[in-house]
């Protein structure tokens, strides 16, 4: 049996899962990663590979968090590229939202719908003291449009209409105030908690409540509660950037120092997430994006691969995708791509590597792709130092810190 201090920590990747005993006494400490089987539900799967460790802790003493749900897709339909549009992507990717496409009121009518059910819209323009910034064409054009939850947060004077256009539409505050500034919590709460209930509805995530009686949390959230703390834990020096690589999903953490055009908000890091630069779950979408960029195939050769690396099952060809799923999302943070942010990379003191990428790559692998990036990209000499967090240190403090948390409400 555990002792009284002994938790049981559990994540559930796409592809991974992850158990961890945390206890005062390091000898007591220990962990596991397990790849998935997917032919069994996630309960069964546990109890066949780590059912001795789990039956050991009471339901209070297991905390479990998870990412397979890869989070929603959604679509942003916005007055203004500078303030509506920017903000409501700001707080949606923060929120851990995937967003599938943002669209401009005024190009709406050559806009396409989407094929997709659409996990959420959001609808934003305008500050509360004028009205009529949208008409009968943005409701025609979301009768067409197959989602599941629609949140609006423009201006008051358009609330009510859009309301009577569609029911079942959700008004939350402006996310713009009368100076212009960002209004985010709101957005942010509602957003989150879909995110939440999302993990909660999946069948296979509601059996895990057979083994914890504490709230299941999603990854990214429990990650994000250690970034405080990190360069108190670790040798980690400010500002960095934290890279989550998995089997479905690339997560980026970042200190809001790194941001070239900040939005003023409470929040001291931020995070976006990337739901097709995955490693298995997504490996086609991301071969897809690694065709289509063009240095890609000068970094293969970098490599010591040709572009057949793509159409091997093997070690090696995990390795490589591994490497370009590090090498793409800084392409797609930095100004090399028109992305949603970009970020003042050769200011990044540390990068820390965190989740299955750490398990794949050695250090000097992850060296190499990063030297190559800032030559190549960047044309600079800067260096950051690299740290891998391999033993998932980042993800236990971060569920150690929401046990407290729990404790002390």
């Amino acid at each position: 049996m555990s002792s009284q201090n002994d938790k049981l920590l559990i994540d559930v990747g796409s592809t991974y899962f992850k158990v961890c005993v945390t206890s005062d006494a390091p000898e007591r400490r220990q962990l596991e990663q397990h790849f998935r089987n997917f032919n069994q539900t996630i309960l069964d799967d546990l109890m066949h590979k780590c059912g001795h460790t789990i039956s050991a802790f009471a339901h209070d003493d297991v905390f479990i968090c998870s990412s397979a749900n890869g989070g929603l897709s959604t679509l942003i339909i916005g007055l203004t590229h500078t303030f509506s549009l920017k903000y409501a992507t700001n707080i949606a990717f923060n929120s851990g939202i995937n967003i599938i496409d943002t669209i401009l009121y005024q190009d709406l009518d050559s806009a396409t719908v989407p094929s997709d059910l659409i996990d959420v819209v959001i609808i934003a323009g305008g500050i509360n003291s004028k009205g009529d910034a949208f008409a009968d064409d943005l409701y025609e054009y979301l009768h067409n449009v197959n989602y599941s939850n629609i949140v609006y947060v423009g201006n008051e004077l358009d609330a009510a209409n859009a309301k009577a256009q569609l029911p079942e539409l959700v008004i939350l505050p402006n996310i713009i105030d009368d100076r212009l500034h960002i209004v985010e919590e709101d957005l942010k709460a509602y957003l989150t908690n879909l995110y939440q209930q999302d993990i909660m509805g999946k069948e296979d995530i509601k059996d895990l409540y057979q083994i914890s009686s504490n709230q299941i949390f999603s990854t990214p959230y429990i990650v994000n509660q250690t970034l405080p703390l990190i360069d108190a834990s670790y040798s980690v020096v400010n500002p960095f950037i934290l890279l989550d690589i998995g089997g479905a999903t690339t997560d980026i953490h970042y200190s809001k120092d790194l941001v070239e055009e900040n939005i003023v908000t409470n929040n001291e890091f931020d995070r976006l997430v990337f739901k097709k630069l995955g490693v298995y779950k997504s490996r086609e979408s991301l071969i897809f994006d690694a065709k289509n960029n063009e240095f890609v195939y000068e970094l293969l050769m970098h490599l010591g691969v040709t572009e057949n690396i793509f159409e091997e099952q093997s070690d090696k060809a995990t390795r490589i995708l591994m490497q370009l799923a590090i090498f793409l999302v800084l392409c797609k943070m930095s100004h090399y791509r028109e992305a949603y942010i970009n970020l003042k990379l050769t200011a990044v003191k540390s990068i820390v590597l965190t989740g299955g990428v750490t398990k794949v790559l050695k250090q000097d692998e992850v060296d190499d792709i990063i030297g190559f990036f800032f030559t190549k990209i960047l044309t600079s000499k800067h260096r950051p130092v690299t740290i891998m967090d391999s033993d998932y240190s980042i993800w236990t403090l971060g569920s150690r810190i929401q046990d407290v948390n729990l404790r002390e409400q």
